[in-house]
């Protein structure tokens, strides 16, 4: 049964993102304005993970230089605030679905920004090599089909029998094209900020490695910049007012639940199993908010949201497999050569 729980952990923080896919555009739908919303989610985050600072690292956490600060507030602005706003925004534009799927390109995105600052390599000449390369393309290609081409709606249930009666008033099978396409655009930039943040962090942690408050000052920061933005964007206070409904819910479990829970969650599972496990279990997000979008809110799914998918999946696979294998060798020969 022990042997099971990261298993049954990486179910719940895909569960966790998948229900963050689909509050996040119940609440845009009812009228929040994005950018109001990812300031109230991350100022949320930012009071939930303060006393835990206060609690586990205030007498540990090293002394912050003002270069080191700089570093965090440029990585908050452009791996967090731009990039959630960026994803805000094509959540708005297209579907739950489509998010769910553009995050299993977020590993490729991350292996091609660390191979463009070479701190990962490509030797196409080897298995491991093609794998990679064979999973970019696929990445590309699913991107491609999620944008481009939409096909045959399936729609498993009729709008007037699904579980919650809810109508979305953005259905994506009404979406113009244009509309559907700069979602994509969007969605595409927001996990490329997302990656270069992933590849960056690693750079920023040998200066500050305290884990917990490196991310509660990237949660006040990017805060502070989403409040900014937002500011500039919408000065009508009745926009900024929250009533008790899904906009509320929606910013308390994002701030809370997937700042708080999930990060921890995701750091446990990468310190037992290790990043690859983590990441291979993404399409889970993509298999629960499919399933829910159809089931509980109606959604009718096209053919080129499933092939898309698809593609990023197997996209995903390839170069972890690749990064897995290329792993293996090394080590095999770095036994070897301690051997002998």
């Amino acid at each position: 049964m022990k042997g099971m729980k990261p298993y049954v952990v990486v179910f719940v923080i895909q569960t966790i993102y998948a229900i963050m896919f689909l509050l996040s555009k119940a609440a845009f739908d009812h009228g929040i304005n994005n950018f109001i919303f990812v300031f109230y989610r991350q100022a949320v985050a930012t009071i939930f993970l303060i006393p835990f600072v206060f609690i586990f690292e205030w007498k540990l956490a090293p002394p912050l230089s003002l270069r080191t600060f700089c570093k965090i507030f440029l990585l908050s602005f452009f791996g967090i605030t731009m990039a959630m706003d960026l994803n805000g925004v094509g959540l708005i534009y297209t579907s739950p679905t489509l998010a769910a799927a553009s995050t299993n390109c977020l590993p490729v995105i991350t292996f091609f920004l660390a191979l463009l600052l070479r701190i990962e390599s490509l030797k196409i000449k080897t298995v491991a090599g093609i794998a990679k390369l064979v999973g970019i393309v696929a990445c590309l290609g699913g991107a491609a089909t999620l944008a481009f081409y939409k096909g045959p709606h399936l729609q498993l249930l009729s709008h007037h029998h699904h579980l919650l009666g809810y109508h979305k008033q953005h259905d994506q099978s009404h979406s113009p094209s244009g509309t559907w396409i700069k979602g994509c655009f969007f969605l595409l930039l927001s996990n490329t900020f997302w990656g270069l943040w992933l590849v960056l962090q690693a750079f920023v942690l040998k200066d500050y490695p305290s884990k917990l408050s490196f991310t509660t000052l990237q949660c006040f920061l990017s805060s502070i910049q989403s409040l900014a933005i937002a500011l500039a964007i919408e000065r009508d206070i009745e926009q900024w007012k929250l009533g008790w409904n899904v906009s509320l819910l929606a910013i308390a479990y994002c701030g809370i639940i997937v700042t708080g829970v999930g990060y921890y969650l995701m750091t446990w599972v990468i310190e037992k199993k290790g990043p690859v496990f983590l990441a291979m279990s993404t399409p889970l997000a993509l298999i629960i908010t499919i399933l829910s979008s159809i089931f509980l809110f109606g959604d009718i799914i096209s053919l080129g949201s499933i092939l898309g998918g698809f593609m990023l999946v197997v996209g995903l696979y390839s170069v972890l497999w690749g990064k897995s294998r290329e792993q293996t060798q090394k080590a095999s020969q770095d036994l070897e050569q301690a051997s002998s």
